[in-house]
């Protein structure tokens, strides 16, 4: 049997369209609720602070809520409960004095302890029996002890020992970090760190590793930093230093002597002249010295924990300061052309001699020699531009003395010229001089009569 539509009369309205207008208009008028939602801020707490357990989008149906430890509704882990309507609260078993609700849902938690941790749930009952329930989770963390750092060797030897470092005390969800002179402190060639970062080794250790070490904890809430450590590192004596550096003496001065080396704990000294003990301290001063203290001084130091010796030698030669030299000349005047000696006479020895020329050291020319000693000076043939005053400076490694000045006076060879040119250069000179002027008044002479119009002579 088919079914047929009822024609319709005229204002009347379809009873299906109708009903589905309804049904779009409840829809399109009906609000969008949004989500509750539950949060604690802060999630990791460190214990004796304070913790919010926050509720989002509350509904306007809301009558009553709840707040619950752990992720069941029984009645025991209750702990406070919130009425709308008189805006009133109560608290249930599981209150313990430190939470406090509020209308907006939040529960407080103040001073939180580490059994605080956990889950909490929140319940609430509408007008329209939407029950929800919503749960979070907090995290109470105990603060970090101050660390300190233990190590197995409180005297390491350079190049021998090994250290390691302890960062204590060992706890639970920790990072361990070190520090060596305030930086920041990585795996190296000869630094190794345990897996969990507690244990700093030192691998055969040497002076510049004392530090000073820091340990640092820190987990989700907290950070703490032990004092500082600094090893006493072992080492030496390095070869010892004998300060000054001179090794030659003016007599009749004083000698003191000084000798360093590098060591931990500080080294133990003393010194021997010649192979004789002559005092067991890092100085060594004589007075008034003479020839007779040049010699062998040795340096020795010890060190009584590492008990190794180590010794510097050196040779010091006492002098007697130089005398004053005189030259010796057979004559002050001489001839152009002819030869000169001079020589430096000096009664000491082992001295070093060079000669001086109108008070500038002497630059030789190819027409002066010296001695294998220097002491003398030999000039062939001498010229005018040699006269001058001459010197000769003796001198040890601890004392010079300059002679008295010698003029030499040479008198100029005519034939020489006093530009040193040969007797024939000169002469073409001159030549060419009186040829110059001749051509030069001749010229004049022509070119004067000339402008008179007069003849010359013929």
């Amino acid at each position: 049997m088919e079914l047929t539509s009822a024609p319709l009369h005229k204002g009347q309205v379809p009873w299906r369209g109708l009903l589905l207008a309804a049904l779009l208009l409840a829809y399109w008028n009906s609000p969008v609720s949004a989500q509750v939602t539950v949060e604690a801020v802060p999630t990791h707490v460190a214990e004796g602070a304070n913790v919010l357990l926050q509720v989002h989008n509350l509904p306007t149906t809301l009558q009553v809520f709840y707040w619950y430890k752990g992720d069941t509704l029984a009645d025991s882990n209750e702990i406070a409960r919130f009425i709308i309507s008189s805006s009133t609260n109560s608290t249930g078993p599981a209150h313990t004095g430190r939470e406090t609700i509020y209308q907006n849902g939040s529960l407080l938690f103040q001073n939180v302890m580490q059994n605080d941790t956990g889950t909490y749930t929140f319940h609430m009952l509408t007008a329209n029996f939407d029950n929800p329930t919503k749960s979070l989770q907090f995290y109470v963390h105990a603060p970090l002890p101050k660390p300190n750092i233990t190590s197995n060797n409180s005297n390491p030897m350079e190049g021998e020992d090994s250290v390691a470092l302890m960062c204590e005390p060992e706890t639970q969800n920790t990072v361990y970090l070190w520090r060596i002179n305030g930086q920041s402190l990585s795996e190296g060639d000869r630094l190794k760190l345990s897996i969990d970062n507690r244990t700093l080794t030192l691998l055969t250790v040497v002076r510049t590793d004392t530090g000073p070490y820091e340990c640092e904890t820190r987990n989700l809430v907290s950070t703490s930093r032990s004092d500082p450590l600094t090893l006493n590192i072992t080492y030496g004596p390095d070869v010892p230093i004998i300060s000054p550096s001179d090794t030659h003496f003016q007599s009749r001065t004083n000698l003191s002597l000084s000798c360093h080396a590098a060591s931990n704990p500080p080294a133990q000294y003393s010194w021997s002249v010649n192979g004789e003990l002559q005092a067991s301290s890092q100085e060594l001063f004589i007075p008034n010295i003479t020839t007779n203290n040049s010699g062998s001084y040795t340096c020795l130091v010890h060190n009584s924990v590492t008990d190794l010796n180590r010794t510097t030698v050196k040779n010091i030669t006492v002098l007697e300061p130089v005398t004053p030299p005189s030259i010796q000349v057979a004559n002050t005047t001489f001839k152009e052309l002819e030869s000169v000696s001079l020589t430096c006479d000096s009664q000491d020895i082992g001295i070093s001699i060079r000669w001086l020329f109108n008070g500038q050291s002497l630059g030789l020319t190819d027409r002066m020699k010296l001695s294998e000693n220097n002491s003398t000076l030999s000039i062939d043939p001498v010229r005018r531009e040699d006269s001058g005053k001459y010197e000769c400076e003796v001198s040890n490694p601890v004392s010079s003395e300059r002679s008295n000045p010698i003029q030499l006076n040479i008198i100029p060879d005519p034939t020489q010229g006093s530009s040193g040119l040969s007797a024939g250069a000169i002469a073409g000179i001159v030549v060419g001089c009186v040829a110059g002027v001749a051509l030069i008044a001749a010229l004049a002479y022509f070119l004067y009569f000339r402008k008179t119009g007069r003849s010359g002579p013929l």
